[in-house]
């Protein structure tokens, strides 16, 4: 008999008895593999807090205390348990359920997340707020150890220690390193925290040796590390926080009696778990890497269901053979990445050039002033970060890159629309928000050919430079066995025609030379132009054309607002007939991504229909 047909809230979760959890984790655990096999999303990361979602919503009285999930991807449980559960079939489709926390979606998601270590600001933001209203509710971040590497997350913990606002950090942490710290001894201890014996102990004896000499002193910096093999945690301790753990984080029972005991506790609390990525399902468990992030697959044999596409080169994978190749023969190329390295494919570089490849963690910050300083020496980093995390690390950019003119190089992956992961994820406004920096070179290839051209062109010119490109695979266009030096800042007239000329940046130049052979078919003659460079931008090629046609269209996967047709239009003014096609003024829902193209107007059909509007 189904334990999960009878739970539609927190408040039916609460009728279940203790001892019938881990059956019903079991079933929640069967329905995310089930649904994630149709849909794709983030499985490794969901099946490892079920436990913890679980023992969350019994202990806590959801949706009047919060509960805040940092980055997001681990929220599914969360969502099948707050009254969503019979719409989970519909993740991540379009129209359906988001893949992250939505607050617009459910009176349970307090925030909406989607980026990484938000949750402990806005955890305290929450319980500073309640404070000043005289309210009473709990307040629960439950952030990944991967999440901690970020800055943002210790500004946050920092503030919290300040402030003594009564808190709960719980930090899910699923690195091996430390998992023979979990064990019945931790386990107890952690119940006598809770409740205060062992903290009663810890602070006597602390008062004790604190009479042989400060916390200065060479004896009490002595005693410090001897409280660190004590008690564990004290980094947490130092800032303000009570610690708690390490503990089993799939042991609901005593996950529930724990959250129970500090659910009373005054002041910030961190509670230290420790799970298994992809618990429950063999094959992610094998491979969390792998099932992190997935495309549909069988439940099986765990292996993805491919599609004739998938057989074609991906943009990534361009990017990482290049950098490879070209890195043979260039002992200054130095790889940088944000905790990335399948998403961005520089795995592979890591495994040929072991000294010259740095993951950072989830830190684009310091990924982009680390870059800048090995620029500063003579060398030639490659940054590669998805576009909407680079999102993060503007100043930086200006600051320390641009300002000063230095050669780095910042591979721009999943730019434009990226599909499922909906409007967190999408990379459609860095056009905008890196045109306006100065000394900045913004190139864009139309086809995966280009791009390794691109690479080989960024690492010549000895000035900071963007290569943006988007996600999946290309255009099936035959490769150059070699990458070479493209013109600088030069575009390319792919197709002539005197009526309306259709100019086009990125992955929509073909979709141009569509729409152009459709218009010939109704006897309206259209050029092409493959713009490529979108800093700087090629004018004298726009005015030679200019003097034969007063009729342009830009396309762009990019928001209009500061995007490639509004330098077209700054370029040409009133003189001319514009029309722009780009993303509008609105964060993108998620979806496939051809129904979004098609939806907002990406296609070849609708340059058709503006183009004729125009004559």
């Amino acid at each position: 008999m189904s334990i999960l047909n009878d739970i539609n809230n927190p408040q039916d979760l609460k009728k279940i008895k203790k001892e019938n959890l881990s059956k019903l984790a079991k079933e929640i655990r069967k329905e995310i593999v089930n649904v994630v096999s149709f849909n794709g999303g983030h499985l490794a990361s969901n099946l490892g807090v079920v436990d913890l979602t679980i023992a969350i919503h019994y202990v806590f009285n959801t949706p009047y205390d919060k509960i805040v999930w940092d980055v997001g991807h681990q929220s599914y449980t969360h969502k099948i348990l707050t009254e969503r559960k019979n719409k989970f079939k519909t993740l991540r489709i379009h129209n359906g359920l988001s893949g992250f926390p939505k607050m617009s979606e459910s009176k349970y998601d307090s925030f909406g997340t989607g980026h990484s270590s938000t949750s402990i600001s806005v955890a305290l933001g929450f319980a500073a707020a309640r404070d000043l209203k005289n309210e009473n509710y709990n307040v629960v971040a439950v952030i990944g150890d991967g999440s901690m590497t970020s800055g943002l997350a210790f500004e946050g913990l920092q503030n919290a220690g300040h402030l003594k606002k009564k808190m709960l950090v719980i930090l899910n942490d699923n690195e091996m390193f430390i998992s023979q710290k979990v064990g019945a001894i931790a386990g107890y201890f952690a119940k006598l925290l809770t409740i205060g014996m062992a903290r009663s102990v810890e602070e006597k004896i602390m008062r004790s040796i604190s009479r042989f000499g400060s916390f200065g002193s060479p004896f009490g910096k002595f005693i410090k590390r001897v409280k660190v093999m004590l008690f564990p945690g004290m980094l947490f301790e130092e800032m303000g926080f009570t610690y708690i753990g390490p503990i089993q984080g799939h042991d609901i029972n005593n996950l529930v009696i724990l959250l129970e005991n500090i659910k009373n506790m005054k002041g910030p609390v961190l509670l230290h778990i420790i799970t298994k990525k992809g618990k429950g399902y063999e094959h992610a468990e094998k491979d969390p890497i792998k099932f992190h992030s997935i495309g549909k697959f069988d439940v099986i044999t765990g292996k993805l269901v491919q599609n004739t596409q998938n057989k074609e080169l991906t943009y990534t994978k361009v990017f990482s053979d290049t950098l490879i190749k070209l890195a043979q023969n260039d002992k200054r190329i130095v790889a940088i990445t944000a905790a990335m390295p399948e998403g961005t494919g520089l795995n592979k570089f890591a495994k040929c050039f072991k000294n010259r490849y740095f993951d950072v963690g989830i830190a684009e910050e310091h990924a982009v002033t680390f870059a800048a300083a090995f620029a500063a020496d003579g060398m030639r980093p490659i940054c590669a970060i998805y576009s909407t995390f680079m999102q993060r690390a503007i100043d930086n950019i200006i600051h320390d890159v641009a300002l000063q003119n230095l050669p780095v190089i910042f591979a721009l992956d999943r730019s434009g629309l990226v599909g499922e992961d909906g409007g967190t994820h999408h990379g459609v406004f860095d056009l905008s928000y890196l045109k306006y920096i100065p000394n900045l070179v913004i190139m864009v290839p139309s086809n995966e050919n280009e791009l390794q051209h691109m690479i080989k062109t960024a690492l010549n010119l000895n000035k900071p430079c963007v290569i943006r490109y988007p996600k999946g695979v290309g255009t099936g266009v035959t490769m150059d066995k070699m990458p070479f030096t493209l013109q600088f800042g030069k575009s390319i007239v792919l197709r002539n025609g005197d009526d309306i000329c259709l100019l086009a940046i990125g992955n929509h130049v073909e979709t141009c030379l569509q729409a152009a052979y459709l218009l010939e078919d109704k006897n309206i003659r259209a050029s092409v132009v493959n713009m490529r460079f979108l800093k700087p931008l090629d004018i004298y090629t726009i005015m030679k054309i200019f003097t034969k046609t007063k009729k342009f269209i830009t396309v762009e996967e990019n928001v209009l607002i500061g995007g490639f047709g509004e330098s077209i239009k700054s370029l040409l003014r009133n003189e001319a007939i514009i029309e722009c096609i780009g993303l509008p003024d609105k964060f993108i829902e998620h979806g496939d991504i051809d129904l979004l193209r098609k939806k907002y107007g990406l296609t070849s059909e609708n340059i058709v229909a503006k183009a004729l509007a125009m004559f």
